[in-house]
């Protein structure tokens, strides 16, 4: 497993919390936000379990909606516990962040 895929697992919920701050969304849209954000490709058997675990922690609200001459597609919204955990977990990973790259820095 490549680096990029083991730090993609500890910050995926975070990162769909973002993505989903810009505006609520189906999966594709999201995965599509994720990959123009630098993310990469996110597999839908790596995106909708995030989702549905995000969902079942109250941190994101989702309803099922007609599609126009195609299938009906599940959107996905922040709720309030999701936008304050979005600004909470995302103050930390900053920190975090930032504490890595001093740590990393060559003398």
């Amino acid at each position: 497993m490549d680096r990029r895929t083991q730090w993609l697992r500890g910050v995926l919920d975070l990162c769909v919390l973002g993505a989903l701050a810009r505006g609520e969304s189906y999966g594709y849209e999201i995965a599509q936000r994720l990959e123009a954000g630098g993310l990469g490709v996110i597999a839908g058997g790596t995106l909708y379990p995030a989702l549905l675990r995000l969902e079942r922690l109250g941190l994101v609200v989702a309803d099922w909606r007609s599609g126009a001459g195609g299938p009906a597609r599940k959107y996905y919204q922040l709720s309030d516990e999701g936008v304050a955990t979005l600004r909470s977990a995302g103050a930390d990973w900053a920190v975090f962040v930032g504490n890595v790259n001093a740590i990393m820095e060559v003398p």
